[in-house]
């Protein structure tokens, strides 16, 4: 009995528990993926590796192929970038749809790789200056597919891709206004396909860079002064319709009223571009841009008018016709108030235009009193206003029946001129009976001249043969 007693003593009640480290980490660790209670989902892992190995190949897509034949450069090379920038394309897209978005790291590495493909000086220009006026052909465009278009169209998407991940705090920190400037240079490409990736990634940086967008108008403002005033007249500048595209987005947000500085871009940047010889290279968006300024404040009507009638062509008849669109365009939109004061001037030029040698200026011209609001406007103006601007038209329509080259614009002449017998038969007529006569007087005097002249020259010489 004692020895059982003490047999049973000797045993342990229980299992005593275990207290060493290697048993604290086992209840720390989830079996079979389920977490024991009391314990929490520890953090995922970091993505410094992953950051790492996305920055080594950005880096080393900072090498440039010439994609020139002999240039030491192999076909493999260039696939092998080509492969390395659709990898980094596809990571910046999938950066963008997480919350944390691009790493800092990542984000320099980026903007240091775009800077070294794509910011270079540019070739020399398919036509230089140096050639004459007369070797150019206006009607063909300046377009020169670069060799290096695979690569660069991908560095253009990741710059896209990265603008577009990128929140507005992230762009402050790492673009800055040399970036911004150097980007601007390059709307002077050949490359029409660089020049529209560029529009767009520049128009969502200004969206963005709210703190820079007055320093983004101003770099647009001086590329377009260059242009106007430093560029050589038969040198042309491939980005000035780009250009004035993201302006006229710009000009579109403008608030009402408008400050002065918007005001002065108009004055000192936007009208001188109608003096250019490539304007019709430009002219529809250019005319977009002043119709906006037009729309916002139409008191900006009369000095964009006397500015384009200031600068009127004499030789360029594409010119002529572009700028009679514009005109009126212009006109369509202002009130009856302020067309009695630019109707004389306006209908005066358009009045010498009908007049004009090319046909297809002339016919432009006349086509102006088929708009309905123009000769409504010209009516609702009264006897008075039609007084002052019919005998410049009747003088110009006079000519073209009796002597314009051109039976197209005589048939032409004559239907206005049915036209302006209807709307306005008592003027016309006035008018035209006022040119009669001083066509009849200035024949007499032209009789006299020559009669004169004659009695000169017989006495001078009193004893002719």
């Amino acid at each position: 009995m004692g020895a059982a007693a003490e047999e049973v003593a000797r045993a342990p009640s229980a299992k005593r528990r275990s207290t060493t480290l290697l048993h604290l980490f086992q209840l720390e660790k989830p079996e079979q993926g389920v977490l024991l209670p009391g314990t929490a989902k520890l953090p995922p892992p970091s993505p410094e590796p992953e950051a790492d190995s996305l920055i080594g190949k950005i880096e080393s897509c900072g090498r440039l192929f010439t994609f020139v034949d002999g240039a030491g450069e192999s076909a493999e090379e260039r696939e092998a970038k080509r492969e390395r920038l659709v990898e980094v394309l596809a990571a910046v897209r999938l950066s963008g749809k997480e919350p944390l978005g691009l790493d800092h790291r990542v984000m320099v590495a980026l903007v240091r790789m775009v800077g070294a493909n794509l910011i270079r000086a540019m070739p020399p220009s398919a036509y230089p200056s140096s050639l004459p006026s007369d070797v150019l052909d206006d009607e063909v465009s300046v377009m020169v597919l670069l060799p290096s278009w695979p690569h660069l169209q991908l560095v253009y998407d990741v710059l896209t891709a990265a603008v577009t991940a990128a929140d507005a705090r992230t762009l402050r920190n790492h673009v800055d206004r040399t970036f911004l400037s150097s980007l601007v240079s390059l709307f002077s490409s050949e490359d029409p396909r660089e020049r529209d990736r560029l529009k767009t990634v520049y128009h969502q940086l200004y969206s963005k860079l709210t703190c820079e967008r007055a320093f983004m108008r101003r770099s647009m403002s001086a590329a377009l002064l260059r242009f106007v005033y430093e560029t050589a007249p038969a040198e042309r500048h491939c980005g000035i319709g780009e250009l004035l595209e993201i302006c006229g987005s710009i000009i579109n947000g403008f608030a009402v009223p408008l400050k002065e500085e918007h005001r002065a871009f108009l004055a000192r940047v936007l009208l001188p571009l109608h003096r250019t010889r490539w304007v019709h290279t430009y002219h529809r968006r250019l005319a977009y841009c002043v119709l906006q300024f037009v729309h916002k404040e139409p008191s900006l009507a009369g000095a964009v008018v006397r500015d384009i009638l200031r600068h009127w062509p004499a030789t360029n008849c594409q010119k002529e016709v572009l700028l009679i669109d514009e005109l009126e365009e212009i006109v369509e939109i202002l009130d009856q108030q302020q067309f009695d004061k630019l109707a004389v001037p306006v209908y005066s030029r358009i009045a010498r235009c009908v007049s004009s040698c090319s046909s297809q200026v002339a016919e432009r011209a006349l086509y102006v009193w088929n708009n309905e609001r123009f000769v409504g406007m010209a009516c609702a103006g009264g006897p008075a206003l039609m007084e002052r601007i019919l005998p410049a038209f009747v003088a110009s329509m006079e000519a073209n029946l009796e002597r314009h080259w051109s039976r197209c614009v005589q048939q032409v002449t004559a239907s206005v001129k049915a036209l302006l017998e209807q709307v306005a038969p008592g003027a016309y007529a006035r008018c035209a009976a006022e040119l009669a006569a001083r066509r009849s007087d200035a024949d007499m005097d032209a009789a006299v001249r020559r009669a004169r002249w004659r009695r000169l020259e017989l006495d001078a010489d009193p004893d002719p043969k």
